[in-house]
């Protein structure tokens, strides 16, 4: 039988555990031989603490599989068969910022919404094109599952600007499953969501049980106060009136943009409360993972690893590659070129919609005209993207400060501005391709 490589690029992070968790469970289908944990020296700390604890649940599920701990991207990626990115340029110190710097104009903060988002993006643009660089010339038959936030818009730069072949995945579709199920006493494996948008602007424009619509019977439950929520997302109770009106699931990220101003003072209350940033909240919850991590009696993943918001991503991650490997042509909701699939947005850019895959990747399926009730936000965050893509990737400053001043959640193009000065020189040594007006805006 072949015998697969896997090149996980930010190795070190707490998610780790997940991923590996996810191969161990699928090694009847999925022949992997070499998992090889990729991490900056910087992140060596923590590689050398969850890869140890990766060995170990390898060893204890009796599993042949090679884990391999190291800071040479190159020969991780050299002949891989999948590159998965889950890394995070600046850690959760750049992530505070991210959330802080928006707070002091009153704009959301958050890392993957709005201009904590786009912080995250450009400091995330230029590794992920040097990834591809070494994906095109080492492995250039290799798939690329990106779980970097933000995942669409750092899909939609490999599309255009790279030749890897690569699917952009987000665990928000599999936890919204997850959490109709239990909310209507169910196996998620029998509901089935209709998901259309963006990355963190997805909806559910039906839901189903064995075929049965229950959409109206889910809203329903959600006007009465049943949580549909992440970890990472206060659960702010949805209008019922709202609910009923727009007629769709929406995702626990629409309440940045339906519910701006209630985010945004629970976002300061809680800084002024000296509860932190939800980034200063996970530093706290990664201190913890890392000590438990550290214990060498501990086989398996751990049950506080679910209080990051990154559950299910093993789930998600491990069944999209083994559909591709083994041409299983199942559904799966992912981040991929609209290629016509959603009437009124460019071809080239990045969706998320549910999908068929197979071994030649994934297939959209046909959605055509969206309801005017979300393609408005939705052509709005995706100009966002567009004009994000490309300033991220030329270093351009106009492009930034027009992405930024159409972005839903930024008032005003003063506003935009004042937010793009602070963004760039507080991230200014993860900002290569802006160094030239970070230069000029620092002396001047």
């Amino acid at each position: 039988m072949e015998e697969l490589k896997i090149a996980i690029i930010g190795g070190g992070s707490s998610y780790t555990p997940e991923i590996i968790e996810g191969f161990i469970k699928r090694r009847y289908e999925l022949p992997v031989k070499e998992i090889h944990l990729v991490d900056v020296e910087d992140g060596m700390y923590k590689l050398e603490i969850v890869g140890a604890l990766a060995q170990r649940m390898v060893e204890k599920a009796g599993v042949d599989i090679d884990v391999i701990l190291t800071t040479d991207r190159r020969s991780a990626i050299k002949g891989a068969d999948f590159v998965t990115t889950q890394f995070r340029v600046g850690g959760l110190a750049a992530r505070a910022r991210d959330e802080k710097i928006p707070l002091k104009y009153d704009v959301l903060g958050q890392e993957t919404t709005g201009p904590g988002g786009f912080s995250k993006a450009m400091r995330t643009i230029p590794v992920i094109m040097d990834i591809c660089k070494d994906i095109e010339e080492l492995a250039p038959n290799a798939w690329l599952i990106n779980f970097t936030n933000p995942a669409g818009l750092i899909t939609e730069v490999v599309e255009k600007h790279t030749k890897v072949k690569v699917i952009g995945l987000c665990n928000v579709p599999v936890g919204m499953v997850k959490m109709v199920a239990d909310m209507l006493e169910v196996d998620s494996e029998k509901v089935s969501v209709d998901f259309v948008g963006l990355n963190h602007l997805v909806w559910g424009q039906k839901l189903f049980v064995d075929g049965k619509d229950v959409t109206k019977w889910v809203l329903d439950k959600l006007s009465d106060g049943a949580a549909l929520s992440m970890k990472n997302i206060p659960d702010l109770k949805w209008d019922p009136v709202f609910l009923e009106s727009l007629g769709m699931l929406p995702c626990p990220y629409h309440r940045y943009f339906y519910m701006t101003d209630q985010m945004v003072k629970d976002q300061k209350k809680a800084v002024e409360e000296g509860r932190g940033t939800r980034a200063e909240q996970v530093q706290q919850v990664e201190r913890e993972l890392f000590q438990i991590y550290k214990n060498p009696e501990l086989q398996e993943k751990p049950k506080q690893l679910e209080k990051r918001g990154g559950a299910y991503y093993s789930e998600a991650a491990v069944s999209l590659i083994s559909a591709i490997y083994n041409d299983k042509k199942q559904l799966h909701v992912v981040n991929i070129r609209n290629n016509g699939t959603l009437i009124g947005l460019p071809q080239d850019t990045v969706i998320e919609v549910t999908c068929l895959i197979d071994k030649t990747g994934a297939h959209p399926i046909q959605v055509g005209t969206l309801s005017p009730k979300i393609y408005g936000l939705i052509q709005g965050v995706k100009a966002y993207e567009e004009l994000a893509v490309e300033a991220g990737v030329k270093g351009d400053y106009g492009l930034a400060l027009q992405c930024l001043a159409i972005h839903p959640l930024v008032p005003s193009a003063t506003v935009a501005k004042q937010l793009l000065e602070d963004i760039l020189v507080e991230n200014r040594e993860y900002l290569p391709q802006f160094q030239r007006t970070i230069e000029g805006l620092i002396e001047g």
